[in-house]
């Protein structure tokens, strides 16, 4: 039986290290955001011949007074252009001058306002919390007749935080992409933290159950009954959380660009969740308890 309660300050230690580099990342970094929250449009091309390079489409935006644009190549012969907002006259404006750079064909254009975008964010944020505190009240009732020795509230706690790990991690390393690839986040990616909250919260569930459990069939320390649910339960937290990467991972490999990155945040974030699962919300629980009797 391996000790991972009892060896819970290397694993803290690598939790709390990932956090603050992720903190930092977005300190310094912050995300970049996509047209849904920032408002704009979007124009997706694609080239008959051997398309331009950035640098030339860039020269050709600015002489039409879109200078800040972001491009972004596309596959082999497809281009994503991020503008300011455009009306249709400036829209057919841009299909022209780019029209001189060789055949071109637009597949798609989309158009998001500032006020929209802004009602976007404010939705994501809440949505976020709303699912938060329902992962509380639910755990607290799922655990209400489990009171001693730890308070069943405590639970939802202890699962909230870790889920803290899950969530800042991702946000994390999409900071470091936005500001080195220029990979944004849009309303995708608030789907993909909603998927992961369910998810993890869903193996922290399995290893508090179990630990529920236990505590009825063992006369045992609050330390040692989690560290025994813990280990009965880790192969089967594994073996969920590696079935799941796989076929993300062949997602993110063969999906196409559109579901790339939607791909590798599941990817970051379940790895991430079952890491905490395990490692942060059963030994953080068993810390809190002793901390509570050394009070008493």
């Amino acid at each position: 039986m391996l000790n991972i309660i009892q060896n819970r300050k290397y694993f803290f230690g690598i939790a709390i290290l990932l956090v603050i580099l992720s903190v930092a990342a977005l300190a310094m970094w912050g995300l970049k955001l996509s047209i849904d929250f920032t408002g704009g449009s979007l124009l997706e091309l694609g080239f008959t011949n051997v398309p331009p390079s950035v640098q030339v489409v860039q020269e050709k935006l600015a002489g039409i007074d879109l200078k800040d644009s972001v491009i972004q190549p596309l596959g082999e012969s497809e281009m994503i252009i991020r503008t300011k907002a455009l009306d249709e006259n400036k829209h057919q404006e841009v299909l022209s001058a780019l029209r001189e750079l060789g055949g071109v064909q637009e597949k798609s254009f989309e158009s998001v306002g500032p006020t929209l975008g802004k009602e976007l964010q404010t939705k994501a944020v809440w949505s976020i919390v709303v699912v938060l505190l329902a992962i509380i009240i639910y755990i607290a009732f799922a655990f209400r007749k489990v009171s001693y020795p730890v308070a069943s509230w405590k639970y939802g706690v202890c699962a909230i935080i870790a889920l803290g790990h899950d969530v800042f991690v991702p946000l994390g390393l999409f900071a470091v992409l936005g500001h080195f690839l220029n990979v944004e986040v849009g309303s995708t990616f608030v789907a993909a933290l909603l998927t992961i909250l369910g998810f993890s919260v869903h193996d922290t569930i399995v290893v508090f159950d179990r630990t529920r459990e236990n505590l009825f069939k063992y006369r045992d320390t609050l330390e040692n009954i989690t560290n025994r649910s813990v280990n009965e339960t880790l192969a089967r937290s594994l073996t969920t959380t590696l079935t799941a990467v796989l076929a993300l991972v062949a997602v993110y490999l063969f999906g196409g660009e559109s579901v790339k990155y939607f791909a590798l945040v599941l990817i970051v974030g379940i790895v991430s969740g079952a890491y905490s699962s395990i490692f942060i919300a059963s030994p953080l629980l068993v810390v809190w308890h002793n901390w509570s009797k050394k009070k008493q």
